[in-house]
């Protein structure tokens, strides 16, 4: 069972940034496929960013420019840097790593208003 725990929400406003982390357990982490997802109030969950076990990273439009995802397999850590921050980023964060399996985190609450 891998332990997956996000850390790093909060409230900013408008233009503002934000860094959460992911950490998963387990000592193959180098080879879990990372991803953050988010999910506003009355909306389906989304995906935001993935990055591979290789490092290659991918987005979504919305963030394209704005969000980076990174990896720190030392501290089996992953990173979601988010600048420019909107008020339509505003959301609870999650993040998943998979391994033949997915495994979710508990969320973390990103608000984004002056």
């Amino acid at each position: 069972q891998v332990q997956v725990v996000e850390s790093g929400g909060g409230l900013v406003q408008p233009g503002g940034s934000l860094r959460l982390s992911c950490a998963a357990s387990g000592s193959i982490f180098n080879r879990y496929f990372m991803g953050w997802y988010r999910q506003a109030p009355g909306k389906q969950r989304e995906l935001v960013a993935t990055i591979t076990s290789g490092g290659s990273t991918d987005y979504t439009d919305s963030v394209q420019g704005r969000f980076t995802i990174s990896r720190d397999n030392a501290k089996n850590t992953v990173y979601l840097q988010m600048n420019g921050l909107k008020p339509e980023d505003t959301a609870v964060y999650y993040c998943k790593a998979h391994y033949y399996v997915d495994y979710w985190g508990q969320g973390t609450q990103v608000t984004v208003s002056s």
